[in-house]
């Protein structure tokens, strides 16, 4: 008898395993064809491997029902007609199209609902009833950005409201005291700077706890040079108090790059520098501070010296200040000193705002200046700026994605002769537009005009080289009035290499000499994220409108930017 049975159920698991092997059709019916064309509608899964998977198809087609108003749909049968083929009936019965829903307009504020219905009235308001899961979800979600993470809603006293439509009353549920933050706690970088809590994020004690606006906000620890987010928010509550655990560490925020050459003036006998020199430091002293130091020696006898100082939030207060000290000199013929100061005020994240006062020097070293247009100047202005910033973390390569800087200055120009009121406008903007994850555009605008009655040689704009038109000499043109368009097709070969091309343009006028001219540049390069640091290179040939290319005015740029 024992081996009979051991018989069978090995015969069965045979018999069970190549039915479960085979495709078991579904085809469900309604009590009428309108039923069925309702039904089909659903899209559900016609094909299933057996039966367990066709009872739970059934029950999904059921509450899909439900949820667009057959709430009293039925199930009559289920029958096998073959070995391959199963049947059901459902009877769909009256569709429900709304529902009036009554609250208490102590628990719900009319201004959500409005969000959700475009019939809200006293006590009550109606919705499409394909509308409520979402509209319920959305309410909460309202409720809980109160300050009320834990509310629950419901519909009671459901029925029938004027043939096919339903009515239900609106409960809420939810603990009657308010959330706030009580305290944010730091883990991993506890040297954090507050202020970027308060004014950067937006995130400060006393606030009401709002947990999907808060996780939005920490996002933004990512696009901060010297943190990142190791580790999701967590949230601890206690009966009376909410506490944010933020898990940090500090990055690597400094950055270096240039060649420096130095030697013996075999005139002076004094010891000269040459070559380039960008040092970015940020964030060192644990305050979000940013110290640069630019130093520039270029082959036509000029050399240009810049610092700049960031200092944000001040005080524990939105407001920092921008100081900055720039001296050029051109050979033996002049010297300029700018000295400015600036203060700012962070609007959010991505916008900000400046202003301050600027002073110039130039000085006049030639002896004898009649054949050029020399003379020793001062300047003061008043400037306004607007900066927007929009980071892309996610990408290496191209940390930024968008960037805007727009500044306005106005002042007076004093000679030893006369003064005269000036203005100056500049625009630093670039965009890149990402068509997929290895193609991309960018584009970078930077142009400025001097607005004045006359104009000295040694207060006009310099530009061209690696940072401006490519293919040309550092800083080799001069213009009272100046726009460049830099454009580049990249593809990126992996996170860390990618290839592009360098086409270029400007438009220049010089006052003092009466001259305007156009100018392209064209090229290639390609970028390598190392260890050290991102190695880019450029080779671009640059001509002026109506020149010829000629090989001989191709300029090779290399450079390593190094992390540190």
């Amino acid at each position: 008898m024992q081996k009979t049975g051991f018989f069978f159920l090995i015969l069965y698991m045979f018999l069970s395993g190549k039915v479960s092997g085979q495709n078991i059709y579904l085809k469900i019916h309604g009590e009428t064809d309108r039923e069925t064309k309702t039904i089909d509608s659903l899209t559900y899964s016609k094909i299933n491997t057996d039966y367990q998977s066709i009872t739970l198809e059934i029950d999904s087609v059921q509450k899909a029902l439900f949820k667009i108003g057959y709430i009293e749909n039925q199930l009559k049968k289920i029958h096998q007609t073959n070995d391959s083929l199963f049947t059901a009936k459902i009877h769909l019965k009256r569709k429900f199209n709304t529902i009036y829903i009554y609250y208490n307009k102590l628990n719900v504020d009319a201004s959500i609902l409005n969000l959700v219905s475009d019939h809200v009235f006293e006590n009550y308001f109606i919705l499409p009833f394909g509308d409520i899961e979402t509209a319920l979800n959305y309410i909460n979600s309202k409720i809980s950005e109160k300050g009320f993470p834990f509310s629950k809603l419901k519909l009671s006293n459901i029925e029938v409201h004027k043939e096919n439509n339903l009515k239900a009353t609106l409960v809420t549920a939810s603990k009657k005291q308010k959330r706030t933050i009580n305290q944010i706690i730091l883990k991993g970088y506890e040297k954090f700077p507050k202020s970027y809590l308060n004014y950067y994020l937006k995130i400060k004690p006393s606030q009401t706890f709002d947990l999907n606006e808060i996780k939005r906000k920490t996002e933004r620890f990512s696009d901060l040079k010297f943190t990142d987010q190791i580790k999701p928010l967590e949230v601890l509550f206690s009966k009376d108090s909410t506490s944010l655990y933020m898990y940090l560490e500090k990055t690597q925020s400094n950055t270096f790059d240039g060649f420096l050459g130095f030697g013996t003036n075999e005139e002076t006998g004094k010891l000269e520098f040459d070559g380039y020199l960008n040092l970015d430091l940020t964030n060192n002293l644990n305050f979000g501070e940013s110290f640069k130091l630019l130093y520039k020696s270029d082959e036509n006898d000029q050399k240009t010296f810049r610092t700049d100082l960031t200092l944000p939030y001040l005080f524990k207060s939105p407001i920092g200040v921008d100081l900055q000290l720039q001296i050029f000199k051109k050979d033996s013929s002049f010297t300029t000193t700018n000295q400015l100061i600036k203060l700012h005020y962070q609007l959010n994240s991505r916008h900000k705002i400046y202003s301050g006062i600027s002073k110039t020097e130039s000085n006049n070293l030639l002896t004898n200046s009649s054949a050029s247009n020399l003379e020793d100047y001062n300047t003061s202005y008043f400037s306004f700026a607007y900066e927007f910033l929009k980071p892309q973390s996610y990408n290496l390569l191209f940390p930024v994605n968008s960037r805007i800087y727009l500044e306005t200055n106005f002042g007076d120009r004093k000679l030893s002769s006369n003064s005269e009121k000036q203005s100056k406008i500049s625009l630093d903007a670039f965009k890149i537009i990402n068509f997929n994850v290895k193609n991309s555009v960018s584009l970078k605008i930077n142009s400025a005009m001097l607005i004045s009655d006359t104009y000295l040689e040694n207060e006009l704009f310099r530009f061209g080289g690696i940072n401006s038109i490519r293919g040309f000499e550092e800083n080799s043109l001069i213009a009272s009035l100046y726009g460049v368009l830099n454009t580049e097709y990249r593809y990126q070969l992996s996170k860390t290499i990618f290839v592009h091309s360098i086409i270029d343009g400007a438009y220049f006028e010089n006052k003092t000499l009466d001259q305007k001219e156009k100018l392209f540049g064209y090229g290639f390069g390609f970028g390598i994220l190392t260890k050290s640091g991102l190695l880019k290179f450029n080779y671009a040939n640059g001509k002026s409108q109506g020149q010829k290319f000629e090989l001989s005015n191709s300029k090779i740029h290399i450079s390593l930017t190094a992390n540190f």
